[in-house]
């Protein structure tokens, strides 16, 4: 993912999950080459719903990474915090399929488990054995990253020692498809796969839906260095807040991303002169991008051009309640790296926006201190968190 991100190499293409021949978006960002048996067992994979695979999937790749297998006490003091947009969806479709051709009798018995968002985090601290804190954030596209924000305060609050904490979800089904589409908030820019995603262009015209899951283990300092932990970042600051303006539309300027990425820095002891990128929420959608660097530009005033800003969603799509999570690990890549990805697809930029950074078609090599993420939802939530560059 990190090689893809930072070449600029995108991964959208032709849906292959269900036949869109009815619907005017066809395209999306897909998991490839991904073998679910790897991860769970084949009855699993009859009973679970993608959004549990991909969850129970990235967990096994952080616990392989970071040899962290707790018992005992510290089993007891190690949670778990998955968010998800929308859960099992393409469960809801299988069941209401088989309810209206089959009638009840035949519903899956199995059916509530696939479907609950909550069962992602449910299904990893069951084969963990991770028994503290447990939480599904459904904060729509923030619910990844706020996840982790409430690991990490939790870890800070003294409420416990390690959390897997990020976001999932699989919505390229047809329903979650033609829903937005007719929000009108879809790309159809259906011949041009790779093409299709372009935030801050002004030949934008909507989203590409994604699927997926980014998870990070959050430790306690003390803990990670007694057991000699491989430290990628740390984790400084993060802060959520509402617009408590409209379901779906940021307001002009953003004051509530404004105030989250001010208060973020604040929980961070940071100023905005501190932060060398910033991984924007940057959806491709036409008020988002717009707001969000207004939002940017009114938050770091004259230092805004020096700021890196891009959007990973142009490679990858929009991963709604998975996004925060994956970007936060973009994030710590990038810290870890030196290297700011870019924002591909970006060919004639807003122009009240010119005089930004936004890292066009190539990535570059950077020495960098502090990373920010960006993530906001339906609903007017907005979620920030800010890692910085591990001293030691």
């Amino acid at each position: 993912m990190w090689d893809a991100v930072s070449r600029g190499k995108s991964g959208i293409g032709p849906i292959t999950k269900f036949d869109p021949i009815y619907h005017d978006t066809k395209i999306a960002g897909e998991i490839k080459n991904f073998d679910p048996l790897a991860h769970v067992s084949k009855k699993e994979l009859r009973r679970l719903d993608d959004f549990v695979i991909y969850a129970l999937a990235a967990a096994d790749m952080v616990v392989a990474d970071s040899g962290f297998t707790p018992t005992g006490e510290m089993a007891e003091r190690t949670g778990v915090i998955i968010g998800s947009a929308i859960g099992g969806v393409a469960s809801i479709e299988e069941q209401k399929e088989i309810l209206m051709n089959s009638g009840p009798g035949k519903i899956s018995p199995f059916a509530i488990p696939a479907i609950l968002g909550n069962l992602a985090a449910g299904h990893v601290s069951i084969r963990y054995n991770l028994k503290g804190p447990i939480e599904c954030p459904a904060m729509a596209c923030a619910a990844g990253a706020y996840g982790i924000g409430r690991a990490f305060h939790a870890i800070s609050y003294g409420y416990a020692d390690a959390m897997i904490a990020g976001g999932v979800d699989a919505a390229v089904t047809p329903l979650a498809v033609a829903a937005f589409n007719a929000m009108r908030a879809l790309s159809r820019r259906n011949e041009e796969p790779e093409k299709a995603s372009r935030p801050f262009d002004q030949n934008r015209d909507g989203f590409v839906i994604a699927e997926g899951c980014g998870l990070l283990l959050l430790e306690e300092l003390d803990h990670a260095l007694e057991r000699g932990a491989k430290i990628y970042a740390e984790i400084a600051g993060f802060a959520s807040t509402s617009d408590a303006f409209h379901m779906a539309a940021p307001p002009p300027g953003h004051e509530g991303a404004a105030r989250c990425m001010k208060l973020a820095l604040q929980d961070a002891g940071l100023e905005v002169q501190d932060v060398d990128y910033i991984n924007a929420h940057g959806t491709s959608t036409p008020l988002n991008d717009l707001y969000e660097l207004q939002a940017i530009k009114s938050v770091f005033g004259e230092y805004a051009p020096r700021v890196a800003v891009s959007s990973t969603k142009s490679v990858m799509g929009h991963l709604l309640g998975g996004a925060g999570g994956v970007e936060a690990v973009i994030a710590v890549k990038a810290l870890q790296e030196g290297f700011i990805p870019p924002t591909i697809n970006l060919e004639c930029p807003e122009p009240e926006l010119a005089d930004l950074n936004l890292v066009p078609h190539q990535g570059y090599k950077k020495d960098l201190k502090v990373v920010m993420s960006n993530s906001f939802g339906f609903g007017g939530a907005n979620a920030v968190l800010v890692f910085k560059r591990f001293q030691g």
